[in-house]
């Protein structure tokens, strides 16, 4: 296997595809495999198990999401828009 020091898990891909390409997919890869924060425990357990469905490993809560984050940002608005017309009712 060649170096990979600066592309890290894109190293895979060699010469191929162009440094842009692979830059992203390093920075995409790199987000998606860190623990992520469980909505319903709050600990630092939530993995990926395919595109957009995420499983905490501590309570075991499976949860659909974003396709390499659990919450994306438009989630977290709308979160936020139905957490504000829960309270006004």
């Amino acid at each position: 296997m060649g170096r990979t020091k600066k592309v890290g898990t894109a190293g895979r891909f060699g010469a191929r595809y162009g440094s842009t390409v692979r830059m992203r997919v390093k920075r995409i890869e790199e987000k998606m495999k860190q623990p992520h924060k469980c909505p319903r425990c709050d600990i630092k357990a939530v993995k990926r198990k395919s595109v957009g469905i995420w499983k905490c490993k501590k309570c075991g809560y499976t949860f659909t999401g974003g396709a390499y984050i659990p919450l994306t940002d438009i989630g977290k608005v709308v979160l936020r828009s139905t957490r504000r017309i829960r309270e006004l009712k």
